[in-house]
């Protein structure tokens, strides 16, 4: 899913998915085309980095 804001783990880049685990923002450095999660929930924090 595409978004608009900023990265929720970075807080600066433009965040352009939503994680399917946590729900959160997050740009592409922070994404796991993948697995469709973000970087903190595939290194299993649950979103919190």
């Amino acid at each position: 899913m595409s978004v608009t804001g900023i990265c929720h783990v970075c807080e600066s880049a433009a965040a352009r998915h939503t994680c399917e685990l946590c729900g959160q923002a997050v740009c592409r450095d922070h994404w796991r085309s993948t697995t469709g999660v973000c970087l903190a929930c595939a290194r299993g924090t649950g979103g919190e980095m």
